[in-house]
């Protein structure tokens, strides 16, 4: 099934890499205007010229945001009202995973995480509404963890986090339904991220390939499907949440985790 975004705007916090990138490919190949922000000024840009290189016709801003910043936030919300004159389609995708046990996590830590999980969310959804209001076919989307429901001990303060994100996101689906604005979340589980990445590249052996390497983080964690999945896959089913093809689903999640989750439905 092919669906056409032509006249919409998709707004991707988190974008430059990962998860949010291949999001950011989704929505411009089917005809979306979009508008994706990372921290990294610099990155941004190049990520920028790359895209508008790969899809010469579309419509493109990318913008340095931190998303824990309100006005960060608030600045690029504006930008996108400026360049594109509103926002259909918000994913919100900023975040990251902290090992740590519930001995070794400082106070600080617990409070950037929380923050993290919490604001990352708060802030884009509080800046971008009124233009989400305006949308006949609004949606907000985050990239969530199934850490949220499938607590890990030597994830300790993300777990919790992520549980709590995951209350907010469906209350949030509730509060905002009657104005047209459904929200939803992804569960994912091992995905193959920067972070993989960057731990990969630490590797003192370096006769280890990135599938013997992935392939082995998946045995450990008991996937099912016995590999771990790649940023596209996420990807779809955040596009699946965030367009009209699921236009009757709000307050819900998609598990993205290879078989990993323990729980029924």
């Amino acid at each position: 099934m092919k669906i056409d975004l032509s006249g919409r705007v998709t707004v991707v916090t988190g974008g430059t890499a990962g998860i949010g990138l291949a999001a950011v490919r989704l929505f411009l190949e089917a005809g979306a205007a979009v508008a994706f922000c990372g921290r990294d000024k610099d990155k941004s840009a190049d990520v920028a010229e790359v895209l508008r290189t790969d899809y010469p016709r579309a419509k493109i801003l990318a913008e340095a945001c931190d998303v824990l910043d309100k006005s960060n936030v608030k600045a690029f919300a504006s930008a996108v009202k400026t360049t594109f004159g509103g926002t259909d389609m918000l994913v919100l995708n900023a975040g990251q995973a902290r090992l740590s046990t519930f001995d070794d996590t400082s106070d600080a830590a617990w409070r950037e995480e929380l923050e993290l999980k919490y604001f990352s969310v708060l802030n884009p959804a509080h800046a971008f509404l009124p233009q989400l209001e305006m949308s006949d076919t609004a949606a907000i989307v985050c990239s969530s963890s199934l850490l949220g429901r499938q607590p890990e001990p030597h994830l300790v303060a993300t777990s919790s986090a992520r549980a709590g994100q995951l209350s907010l996101v469906h209350g949030m689906a509730h509060e905002l339904a009657p104005k047209g604005i459904r929200v939803n979340s992804i569960l994912i589980g091992q995905v193959a991220s920067t972070q993989w990445r960057r731990r990969f590249d630490a590797l003192e052996d370096k006769s280890v390939t990135w599938e013997i390497y992935t392939k082995s983080i998946a045995d450990r964690a008991g996937v099912p499907l016995g590999r771990i999945g790649t940023p596209e896959e996420a990807a779809s089913a955040i596009f699946f949440l965030a367009t009209p093809m699921s236009s009757f689903t709000t307050g819900s999640t998609v598990d993205v985790s290879g078989g990993l989750s323990r729980h029924v439905g």
